[in-house]
Parts: C-alpha cells; sequence; structure tokens
C-alpha cells in the first residue's frame, strides 16, 4: 500500500481543479499547470480535495499511485507558491550577471558563458555570487539549476565552482611533502 498515494491533496482558497479524462488542470494564482496520468489510477475532485486511487492491484497500479499524488501536489504548489533553487558560486573572480534574457557567468574560463533564461523560470541575482532560479515547475526549475550547475561544479580541493545553497562539498587534503 502507497503511504503517500492515500493522503489526498487539500486545495486551498483561491485554486481550482478540474479532471477531464485523465488530465487534472489546476489554476492558481500564478498559473495554470495539468498533468496527464496513466490509465492506471482515477484521479476524482471533490470538495477542495483531491484523491488519486488505484485502478486494480497490480504492481504498476500501485507504482503509479503514489507517483500521480505527488505530481499533482506539486502542480498544487507550483500554482500557489511556486519552486526555488538557490545557487552559490565561490570562487575568486567569478561572479554572475544579468543581462537581459541572458544570464552571463564569470567561471575562470577562457570566455563568459551566457545562459539563456528559458520561458517558465525567471532567474534573478541579488549578488554577483547568488544566483535564484523560481518557477511553477518543479522539474523545470531543477533542470535549469542543474545546467547552471554543470558549467563549474565544486572541486573538492578549494570548493570552488557553483553549489546548490547549504550543500555540503566533501573537502580533500592536498598533497604533503
Amino acid at each position: 500500500m502507497s503511504r503517500i498515494g492515500k493522503k489526498p491533496v487539500d486545495l486551498p482558497s483561491g485554486v481550482t481543479a478540474s479532471v477531464s479524462g485523465q488530465t487534472v488542470e489546476v489554476k492558481g494564482p500564478k498559473a495554470t499547470r495539468s498533468f496527464t496520468a496513466s490509465d492506471d489510477v482515477t484521479i476524482t475532485v471533490d470538495d477542495n480535495v483531491i484523491r488519486v486511487e488505484p485502478r486494480g492491484k497490480s504492481k504498476r497500479a500501485r507504482q503509479q499511485w503514489g507517483m500521480s499524488r505527488t505530481q499533482v501536489a506539486n502542480l498544487v504548489q507550483g500554482v500557489t507558491a511556486g519552486f526555488r533553487k538557490d545557487l552559490e558560486i565561490q570562487g575568486v573572480g567569478y561572479r554572475a550577471q544579468l543581462q537581459g534574457s541572458n544570464l552571463r557567468l564569470n567561471l575562470g574560463l577562457s570566455h563568459d558563458v551566457d545562459f539563456p533564461v528559458p520561458d517558465g523560470v525567471t532567474i534573478t541575482v541579488p549578488k554577483p555570487t547568488e544566483v535564484v532560479i523560481e518557477g511553477t515547475d518543479q522539474q523545470l526549475v531543477g533542470q535549469v539549476a542543474a545546467n547552471i550547475r554543470e558549467w563549474r561544479k565544486p572541486e573538492p580541493y578549494k570548493g570552488k565552482g557553483i553549489r546548490y545553497k547549504g550543500e555540503y562539498i566533501f573537502r580533500k587534503e592536498g598533497k604533503k611533502k
């Protein structure tokens, strides 16, 4: 039995949900998002609560049950509060700045990196060493953060690079004489 799938998803005030077939559409103050579930689950909306139930007792139905409930809960969170990833840049001369619809990164490479900001995501740079990525789609926000981090991952000797805020980097000791 899925412990996650059993929990109903509550709809806060100002958020509406509708189901047509296997597609759930959630409208909120920030955006309108939709998710199409597999045929192994049944999704119902009643009294500001969304419930997900498995169809049958097969292994696939039980797998899709918890995953579909989590996807629906992420839709609700995305249209109300949204998702956010914070990145920190560490290293001498490493910095970021926003130029129009591009994020320019100085990362000690032979050239500056121009990262185009995709639709559905907003990037802000409160300090030259901080990048904040926000949006309504959790997968897209995480993917954009991972793509930015990919340009210069934190290295284990000095800790230089782009890291998630609060991320612990295992540090190695250098050579000994």
